[in-house]
């Protein structure tokens, strides 16, 4: 029984620093900034309708941004609110993005686009 033991516990000592370890820090990593992206997501969602009427606006007129950026910008709160709450939701299981860029001020002028298939 004690030579079970021993060697249960040389096998778990070799596990700890095997690849498979240094995988498994990874996997927290990601899993951590899933979360924190999912958290700032759904809480800063609500910026992406002014941040939407501005880039239009810029990139096709005024006009434009305040009739068709209007509606994108509250469609695209909307959706980077619920990939936020789902992102913080789900934080526990590897996925790509959903949408780019991956928070709501980074790139700020560059517009939303959503990664969905």
């Amino acid at each position: 029984m004690k030579n079970m033991f021993k060697a249960l516990l040389v096998l778990s000592a070799l596990f700890f620093f095997s690849p498979q370890a240094a995988m498994a820090e990874g996997y927290a990593e990601k899993a951590g900034e899933k979360l924190t992206d999912g958290v700032a997501n759904a809480v800063t969602g609500v910026l992406e309708f002014p941040k939407t009427v501005i880039v239009d606006s810029q990139s096709q007129g005024p006009a434009y941004g305040m009739t068709f950026g209007l509606v994108k910008g509250m469609w695209n709160t909307i959706f980077r609110t619920g990939v936020g709450i789902f992102d913080a939701v789900t934080f526990m299981i590897p996925t790509k993005t959903l949408v780019t860029p991956k928070v709501v001020w980074q790139d700020f002028n560059k517009p939303t686009t959503f990664n969905l298939f």
